[in-house]
């Protein structure tokens, strides 16, 4: 029989500051429904999965230097087991439900002598009910979306004064982070950031479309001696290239001088998985990660390692999944249709499916990843029924690896 961990699964949604750099993810801990019955205590349950995904699965690691935002209703606010998180990874997010009285301002007193960070969560208005609960918390989470622009301006003069942390939560467009940006927020969240497809378009510039004929040509197998000189009229790009495999290059002590020498240690697979995620940096002069590389890196990560559960030993199947994660948000970055973006790649059919009319196989793994992100359970389900093998624990497991790996490219120094 599994266990109470084995019913629910972990989900994320990055929180970013000013520069829309990556801050923290809120961590989003969901029970299967069609399991839910079978679990008698849910925040028992809850808590259980919890512990164990930060002492067992690696979330703290997972997370590396960025904080997870976790939701606390009022029964898990008294379990003993939300001693055990570890406090400097963690933000306990206080639920709107849970009601400010003594016995709950009292325990949040504990925690913060404890030394956890606390946060507010959905908050539209100040109640005076909730004043002391307000003074022990260090962010305040607003609610924007059920607010006028003259209530939301009201209500952070309100809040100015008491020297918190703001944080705009669902923020869905450019004008809501705009205006949340004017009246002094420090933390921003929302389908804005976590569902890219909305951040505006442009059209590949000259770096991307060399990438994209670079990668091309891995694919058809084309010689070491095509892919350089697909290289030569980007001199830039080629720097970029040879940065990027020398700070990530298999553990290799060596300086990495030309194309060839990177192929050699890199290996092709290597190589075509960086040029992948060269396509979404491409143009930018940071090497900070930003959300949408992140969530790439992410989604193709996990897509790969659930392929492995799923075709145990199957390479190839891997690595397409890998594509197909990746390639699935290129139209956030350039504004195309994903049809015009693989047009010229050559993939292969299956994968071709799966990016545009969501087939097969990779199709399902791809619905499953962009399930995961946002929390849908029901189509979860359904695709749990659909690809034997996989289950919640197998996909919990393989996005808190995906997420460790994510984070490590975006702490990677250029060489």
């Amino acid at each position: 029989m599994s266990d109470a961990a084995d019913q629910l699964f972990l989900g994320r949604q990055p929180i970013l500051d000013r520069e829309q750099r990556l801050h923290a993810y809120e961590l989003l801990f969901r029970s299967s429904s069609h399991n839910a019955a079978t679990v008698t205590d849910g925040v028992q349950a809850t808590a259980t999965v919890i512990v164990n995904a930060f002492a067992e699965l690696g979330v703290a690691a997972a997370l590396g230097n960025y904080r997870g935002f976790i939701n606390v209703d009022e029964e898990f606010l008294f379990s003993d087991m939300l001693e055990l998180l570890p406090r400097q990874s963690v933000v306990l997010e206080i639920l709107e439900t849970v009601p400010p009285s003594e016995a709950v301002v009292e325990r949040c007193k504990q925690l913060k002598a404890a030394g956890f960070t606390l946060a507010l969560d959905d908050v539209i208005q100040l109640e005076p009910a909730f004043a002391e609960l307000l003074a022990l918390v260090e962010i305040v989470k607003v609610d924007i979306q059920p607010l006028s622009r003259i209530e939301l301006m009201q209500l952070v003069m309100k809040l100015k004064p008491l020297g918190k942390t703001l944080l705009a939560e669902k923020v869905d467009s450019r004008e809501q982070m705009e205006q949340c940006l004017k009246l002094g927020f420090s933390l921003f969240q929302g389908y804005y950031f976590a569902k890219p497809t909305i951040i505006a378009g442009r059209k590949l510039d000259h770096s991307q479309l060399s990438l994209m004929k670079l990668m091309g040509l891995l694919l058809s197998d084309a010689d070491t001696s095509e892919l350089e000189k697909a290289l030569k009229p980007e001199p830039g790009l080629t720097v970029n290239l040879l940065r990027m495999t020398n700070s990530v290059g298999s553990g290799t002590t060596e300086n990495i001088t030309s194309l060839g020498h990177a192929i050699a240690v890199l290996g092709r697979r290597q190589l075509q998985r960086w040029l992948q995620l060269l396509l979404f940096a491409a143009g930018k002069q940071t090497t900070e990660a930003n959300p949408l590389l992140l969530l790439a890196a992410t989604r193709g990560r996990l897509m790969e390692l659930l392929a492995g559960e799923l075709r145990a030993n199957d390479i190839a199947f891997a690595d397409k999944a890998f594509m197909v994660g990746i390639m699935s948000l290129m139209p956030a970055l350039v504004g195309l249709p994903i049809a015009e973006i693989v047009a010229p790649l050559g993939l292969a059919d299956e994968v071709t499916a799966a990016l545009c009319v969501g087939e097969g196989a990779l199709g399902d793994l791809l619905k499953l990843a962009e399930s995961s992100e946002n929390g849908d359970l029901s189509i979860l389900a359904e695709l749990f029924s659909r690809l034997p093998g996989l289950g919640p624990k197998a996909l919990n497991r393989a996005q808190t690896e995906a997420l460790q790996w994510a984070n490590s490219i975006g702490q990677e120094k250029p060489a």
